[in-house]
């Protein structure tokens, strides 16, 4: 396959990604409302996915020497941009803290504002990454086109969900959904390079997965026996097996976007999510809404100015690989 085609394959996977984090938003957005309480409802999500990788772990060989290889990296790093440094593990914390957000406010201020203020935080982080080198393929240029393609993204979402910010409150509550996009886009970054250094093939966005979920659910561990000395025990568990899917869909896309994000970078993977998100979000609105919501014009057009972001940011790359 050439670089072109990659290129091409990374580009689809990213928007298979952002379609899961939106489902992954309802699901946890609703498992939060029913619970009373976000906090269990994260770790729920967490737990279950940690449980399908530690699984995973244990029948595939490639994945517990692609954690092999992370750890004897962390122990022994390297000089220089190629090494890993502990803290780059580190990435399950931004994921625990955007399924927090999920679990806390979707049910409140509903997916598509929650969408409008992870994509607006994402977008720019995912450009203040990539000129870092904070991802697996080094530092990228601030160039022009990347600039414009993350201004068309802000606009796009703004544009979609346009009707619904007019509530102060739910602009408020909106501020953590912002924060866990900024934070995503650093998680996506480091991520990728814990994949690259446990394996160079599909195994070691696993193995990456596996570390993201240790971390995260550690940390939310922690967040939930504290709010259960504080706030009690939440209520029952509902009764529907949908609810629970929420951390298989985390497993998908979050080794996905570790093994994708080596191949067309942070910002256009972000690029990607975004339209994916946003696609996504629409189809949610239409059969399965969180509250009385009908699509509108504006969420439409919003819809395709995303998909225009993603097209003006990455087709210059797709041609410098032809």
């Amino acid at each position: 396959m050439s670089t072109r085609q990659h290129h091409l394959v990374g580009l689809v996977s990213a928007f298979g990604i952002g379609m899961l984090v939106a489902v992954q938003s309802r699901l946890n957005g609703e498992l939060g409302g029913i619970l009373g309480d976000g906090i269990p409802a994260a770790l729920i999500s967490f737990g279950t996915g940690l449980l399908i990788l530690l699984i995973a772990t244990a029948v595939v060989p490639p994945v517990r020497r692609g954690l092999g290889n992370v750890w004897r990296t962390i122990r022994r790093p390297m000089r220089g941009y190629g090494g890993l440094r502990w803290w780059q593990c580190l990435g399950g914390l931004a994921g625990a803290f955007l399924v927090a957000t999920q679990s806390i406010t979707v049910s409140i201020i509903g997916v598509a504002v929650f969408l409008v203020a992870g994509v607006a935080g994402q977008a720019i982080s995912s450009l203040v990454v990539d000129r870092l080198g904070f991802g697996p393929a080094g530092p990228q240029p601030l160039t022009p086109i990347r600039i414009v393609g993350a201004m068309i993204a802000l606009v796009a979402v703004a544009l979609a969900v346009s009707e619904q910010l007019s509530h102060p409150d739910g602009l408020l509550l909106a501020v953590l959904p912002a924060l866990g996009g900024v934070g995503t886009a650093v998680q996506q970054a480091i991520n990728g390079r814990v994949a690259r250094t446990a394996s160079s093939d599909a195994y070691g966005a696993v193995a990456a997965g596996v570390v993201n979920f240790l971390v995260g659910f550690a940390a939310l561990l922690l967040v939930f026996l504290v709010d259960l000395a504080f706030r009690g025990a939440p209520r029952h568990l509902p009764s529907e097996p949908w609810l629970y899917f929420g951390g298989a869909c985390g497993v998908i896309f979050i080794s996905a976007a570790a093994a994708v994000v080596r191949v067309v970078g942070v910002f256009v993977l972000g690029l990607g999510t975004i339209a994916g998100q946003l696609i996504a979000s629409l189809f949610i609105d239409v059969f399965v809404p969180v509250a009385d919501k009908p699509v509108t014009v504006p969420v439409v057009a919003g819809t395709l100015l995303a998909l225009a972001a993603v097209a003006v940011a990455a087709v210059p790359n797709l041609r410098r690989h032809a």
